[in-house]
Formats: C-alpha cells, structure tokens, sequence
C-alpha cells in the first residue's frame, strides 16, 4: 500500500475536476469576447464603448494570467516581476503611442505647406 492519504482514483477526480473549471473558465471568456464584439456595434457613446472594453478585456486578461498561466499558485516574488514587466511594456508602449502618434491638435485633412505641388497633366 501507498503511504500517501490520496489514492489514484481521488487524483483522477481532482483532475477531472480541474478540467471542467478550466472549460467553464474558457467558456466564461468566449462570453466575455462575445459581449465584447457586440457593444462595438451598440449605439452607445464612444467612451462609454471603450472604458467597458477596457474593463472586460483587464478582465479576461487577469483570468488568463491568474488561472491558465498558473500565477495564482506560483510564489508572490514571481508575480510581482510579472506585474513590473507588465507595467514597463504598458508604460513603454503608451510613450510610443504619444511619440509616434496621430497629432491630435491638426485636423487630417489640412493642407500642409511642405506638400509638393499636384501634378498636370499636358493637354
């Protein structure tokens, strides 16, 4: 006989367990996507639409990260270098955006100076 008090069969259970709540989760983030794809479409005001997007997709971000990354278990030093990585990616990546951007101050469709002149053709 085995000395450890969890048989075979009980660990066939746990994992059998396991494996619904990872179903249910995946099935709780299709929802989540689902909604997400049909308020683009409702008419309601643009920031309203992009804070609820923002929101669900932090959502589905932190089940990903906390259950199927298995952050959750794993040593609190190693989620702390999770979280810093994150913020220097978010942090560099929003410096990008302001550097490169689109200038919000000049409308798209303004004639520049600098544009070199339309060409004729001869009649």
């Amino acid at each position: 006989m085995s000395d450890s008090p969890i048989t075979p069969a009980h660990e066939h259970g746990l994992e059998e367990s396991k494996f619904w709540i990872y179903v249910q989760i995946a099935m709780l983030l299709a929802v989540i996507t689902g909604v997400e794809i049909v308020g683009v479409y409702l008419p309601f005001a643009k920031t309203l639409i992009v804070t609820s997007l923002i929101v669900l997709s932090a959502v589905k971000f932190l089940f990903v990260i906390f259950i199927f990354m298995h952050l959750r278990w794993d040593k609190a030093f190693c989620t702390i270098l999770f979280f810093i990585g994150l913020i220097l990616a978010g942090g560099t990546m929003w410096a990008l955006l302001k550097l490169f951007g689109a200038d919000a101050s000049r409308p798209l469709t303004a004639a520049r100076n600098d544009s070199p002149p339309a060409l004729t053709l001869p009649a």
